[in-house]
């Protein structure tokens, strides 16, 4: 952005005026003159010539200069857009990491108090010894399962340090915010046209157009307006001064080739606009459905399923305790409940991560 503001500068600058000295009637032969240079038998020309630009072109440049500026400006905002639904990823995944760890050490932490009870059952004969090995089994499962949910959250943390520049830091990063509240208002979009990288495309087209602009502008004519003071000692010893005008003459060709491809970048910047509004226009529909599935989803979890897996299971803990159920069924609603509390957090990390998807394409005015 710093080098398109230094852009509009040298748009905006006139064109400098060039001065020249000429030193003429140099004759060996008829002898320099005695005295100093003033004095010298020589005819000496101080000249200043200054290009006048005709037809608008440094409006025009300053024009094209300033609507880059401004679509480097939007890409910056873009840019922010974008990175900021890669940190809210980021931050995300590790709280769900967290939420996981958490319920992989409840699960062993329960594992291994049914194996530790159930080798004393074994030992005054109230349970079989194939039963205690199926608890011990399902005990180093969900140590195993302690020990990669770690290396997950390790990976999230670093994830994150690094998008926040605290790459030492990473194993004290914690996600303390919690999910965030379902909402059920409708979806309504921001106008696209508002979108960052939509209006940078735009002052790229308006930047195109003053360029083309300014190709066709070429075709009026410059002038250079030329000034000179003469001080002749040759013969008889004058001073004098005189004007000049030139301009350029278009014999061979008149910016045909500049106009043609100035056309050309327009239609490809009007082009490109287009085809990023498209692309917007998917994204927010695209975004728009994975909330909506999202959100169900995440409704149909918490208000049924899991309740019902936490219900079961706390029904077959009693049973069992009392002797009214076998240990495989114990085992098979613990493992239900675990799989059932681990997609409502995945659930609620999806859910999540399509909201802000939903406010980084839709509702980008929103963004803080």
């Amino acid at each position: 952005m710093t080098s398109a503001a230094a852009d509009v500068s040298v748009a905006g600058q006139r064109v400098n005026p060039d001065v020249s000295v000429n030193v003429l009637s140099i004759s060996p032969w008829s002898g320099y003159g005695a005295g100093g240079w003033s004095e010298k038998k020589l005819d000496t020309v101080l000249r200043i010539d200054q290009l006048v630009e005709r037809g608008g072109k440094r409006d025009l440049r300053v024009r094209g200069a300033e609507s880059r500026l401004a679509a480097s400006r939007f890409d910056l905002d873009d840019t922010a857009r974008q990175q900021l639904g890669v940190l809210r990823y980021a931050y995300y995944n590790l709280r769900l990491a967290q939420e996981k760890l958490m319920l992989a050490r409840e699960t062993a932490e329960l594992y291994g108090k049914s194996a530790d009870a159930g080798r004393l059952r074994q030992k005054v004969g109230d349970i079989a010894p194939v039963d205690v090995s199926r608890l011990q089994i399902d005990k180093a499962r969900a140590d195993s399962d302690v020990r990669q949910t770690q290396t997950e959250l390790e990976q999230a943390q670093q994830a994150l340090a690094y998008l926040i520049g605290r790459e030492p830091d990473a194993r004290q990063l914690v996600a303390a915010d919690d999910w965030p509240a379902l909402e059920e208002t409708a979806l309504n979009p921001a106008p696209l046209g508002q979108r960052p990288d939509l209006e940078a495309a735009q002052k790229r087209v308006r930047a195109a157009e003053a360029d083309r602009d300014l190709a066709r502008a070429k075709k009026s004519r410059d002038v250079t307006i030329g000034f000179q003071m003469e001080h002749n000692l040759q013969n008889a010893p004058t001073d004098s001064i005189g004007f000049g005008l030139s301009v350029p003459l278009f014999i061979w060709h008149e910016y045909e080739g500049d106009i043609a491809r100035a056309e050309a970048d327009v239609d490809v910047a009007r082009l490109q606009y287009q085809q990023q509004q498209a692309q917007a226009s998917g994204q927010v529909t695209l975004a728009r459905n994975m909330l909506l599935s999202a959100r169900d989803r995440y409704k149909r979890l918490e208000s049924g399923m899991l309740n019902d897996a936490e219900r079961v299971a706390k029904a077959a803990e009693l049973a069992y305790s009392k002797g009214a159920m076998g240990l495989m069924d114990l085992l098979d609603a613990r493992r239900t409940l675990r799989q059932i509390q681990i997609e409502a957090a995945s659930a609620r990390a999806d859910y999540a991560k399509a909201l802000s998807d939903w406010q980084i394409q839709a509702e980008f005015r929103k963004l803080k």
